[in-house]
């Protein structure tokens, strides 16, 4: 379904207001206006960290602090059980970090994605508690759907305290201790908080608890300040919404990443190459930090995640940053080989290319990268996909699914709940196990539910358009100042402009690994600027073909290469002619005022 360009409707009047009284451009107030923080815009824009809510708001926090104080300065052993992916990794190294630093006595778990899959389990419960029968077990980024691990805890007398932030179902579980901040009957100022938010809560609570009662001591608070880049890390990799409280954390995180890394951040940052830059910025932890710390947990070795961000040893931390880079090369060949598969399985199914939903199947798809593909799956074909990896000597398969749309994936899982062994997850992804010989009756069933519960219209697919602006004024002053609105992600995306009539300066390229990117140069009147599409190679035949000028839509970004500053434009979708905008604007900005 192609994209329909909606530009954003604005009042000139009220954009010279607020551009006069923040003293912005009427482009930046434009969009201040246009995303409904008109009357917010300078709180928005001047934003500091002490807008973080008091952790004990947090339901659950002050209890749970209360029980990890007490088992510090009893020096029972403390156990943080984490969740194998980025939110978990960094909610387990910043939890072992505050109680380590407080004199704690204190280790970690990490499920194995291959063997265990996600959350507590019974086996490891057993296995923890006959290791040490006084230990407390808190677990992050997981735990609120584990009724009935958290009765087998209470059984057997293991003290479980639960920190999570995703959907429960309809019985919460019995744990000693429950932190969520969207628990039944609480009213929590920010229910958006991810694993990792939610573990900075409680790490805060605990050093309040260690200080003056309020305030933590000058060591711990030096640990809060550098906890808050773990805390941007988790946030941008989870994909939350970047506002409220989340967006207070990267905004400051990313600030931490420059000033306090730990030795494994360090190293990490540098496999990265991103550790001689003055300033990081969300893209760079979603792009290069994530993907790392991700393959870990996705290749069945997210301990080695864990212990990089938790060492002191520099040469341990170089070598171990230098493992998990070659860790995310190989994901991403194993990635690319399972895409091209699902692609050839799509082509010989003809009867499938209508189906509201996608179920594809395959021998020895990689459990821990099914997911990433599902989602470039589901944006390829423009519907919800699941992807399911066989084992011939295993009878369950293991799937990972992505929404696309707006569908609500988990709802759809729990109505066909019935075919399946076990599943979670939320509206946007999801993951399940499931009999091989279930998969042919659960498609029918997931497909009908999909086909009777969504349907995909225009507005799924809308591209929104902040204004229409001339190249020429796409300068490096102006998207500076764009970048105020920093950090950018999800519901708080990069200002996206279109420029009408542009024509190529250069045929376009394909470029990166696989030559699965595209970049190309266009010209407006005397103004040329390179553009980039990321995973969009199959433009290139297309757009080199076109004869007419063409519209671009884009979002404007510095690219800082070896000291060298220059404006870039991520290409995000491209009409031929003039641009054709589902509602045209009451006053398109043509000329970007930028001081």
């Amino acid at each position: 379904m192609p994209r329909t360009w909606r530009f954003l409707a604005h009042d000139p009047s009220r954009v010279r207001q607020l551009s006069s009284d923040l003293s912005v451009s009427p482009l930046v107030a434009q969009v201040l206006i246009a995303r409904g923080l008109g009357e917010q815009a300078g709180e928005f824009l001047n934003a500091r960290l002490t807008g973080l809510h008091d952790p004990e708001l947090l339901p659950g926090v002050a209890d749970a602090a209360d029980r990890i104080v007490s088992a510090i300065r009893s020096q029972r052993r403390i156990t943080i059980y984490g969740d194998y992916d980025v939110d978990g990794v960094t909610a387990t190294a910043l939890l072992w970090h505050c109680i380590q630093l407080a004199g704690g006595r204190v280790d970690f778990y990490i499920p194995s994605r291959l063997e265990e899959g996600y959350g507590l389990n019974c086996d490891a419960l057993r296995q923890l508690h006959q290791e040490d029968p006084q230990r407390l077990l808190v677990s992050v980024d997981c735990g609120i759907g584990s009724v009935a691990e958290a009765a087998l805890a209470r059984e057997i007398g293991l003290e479980l305290i639960v920190t999570d932030h995703h959907q429960f179902g309809p019985a919460l579980p019995d744990a000693c201790c429950l932190v969520h901040p969207r628990l039944p009957g609480t009213n929590y100022p920010f229910g958006e908080l991810c694993g990792v938010g939610v573990a900075l809560k409680v790490a805060w609570g605990v050093c309040q608890r260690l200080g003056d009662g309020k305030k933590a001591s000058p060591r711990m608070r030096t640990f809060l300040m550098g906890a808050v880049g773990l805390a941007a890390i988790g946030t941008v990799a989870d994909v939350v919404p970047l506002h409220g409280e989340n967006r207070l954390l990267v905004k400051y995180g990313l600030k931490s990443l420059v000033e306090q890394a730990t030795p494994g951040l360090k190293a990490l940052l540098k496999v990265a190459q991103i550790d001689e830059r003055a300033q990081i910025d969300a893209d760079d932890i979603a792009f290069a930090v994530a993907p790392r710390i991700n393959a870990a947990g996705r290749l069945g070795q997210a301990r080695l995640a864990v212990e990089l961000l938790t060492t002191e040893n520099a040469d341990r931390a170089t070598a171990l940053a230098t493992y998990l880079d070659q860790l995310n090369k190989s994901r991403r060949t194993v990635e690319q080989r399972i895409f091209k598969e699902a692609r050839e399985l799509m082509a010989s199914r003809p009867d499938w290319h209508d189906s509201p939903a996608l179920i594809l199947a395959g021998e020895d798809w990689h459990a821990g990268v099914i997911g990433i593909v599902a989602n470039r799956v589901a944006e390829h074909f423009a519907r919800p996909a699941i992807l399911i990896s066989l084992n011939s000597q295993a009878a369950i398969g293991q799937g990972s699914g992505r929404s696309y749309g707006g569908f609500d994936l988990h709802a759809g899982l729990t109505a066909c709940g019935m075919h399946l062994v076990s599943y979670g997850g939320h509206q946007a992804a999801a993951g399940l196990k499931i009999s091989g010989d279930r998969i042919d009756a659960f498609r029918v069933d997931f497909c009908r539910y999909v086909g009777e519960n969504h349907e995909l219209v225009p507005r799924h697919t809308e591209l929104q358009i902040d204004a229409e602006v001339r190249l020429c004024d796409v300068t490096s002053h102006a998207v500076k100042e764009l970048d105020r609105l920093s950090p950018f992600g999800h519901q708080n995306p990069r200002p996206v402009f279109v420029t009408s009539r542009v024509e190529l300066a250069e045929p376009p390229k394909k470029m990166g690994e696989g030559e699965r990117h595209l970049s190309l140069r266009v010209r407006h009147h005397n103004t040329t600027l390179r553009a980039v599409a990321f995973t969009r190679a199959d433009w290139a035949d297309q757009i080199a073909g076109l004869r007419e000028p063409f519209s671009i839509s884009f979002a404007p970004r510095i690219n800082r290469f070896r000291g060298n500053e220059s404006v870039e434009l991520q290409l995000i979708d491209w009409q031929p002619g003039a641009a054709a905008p589902a509602t045209a604007p009451t006053s398109a900005l043509t000329g970007m005022q930028s001081a």
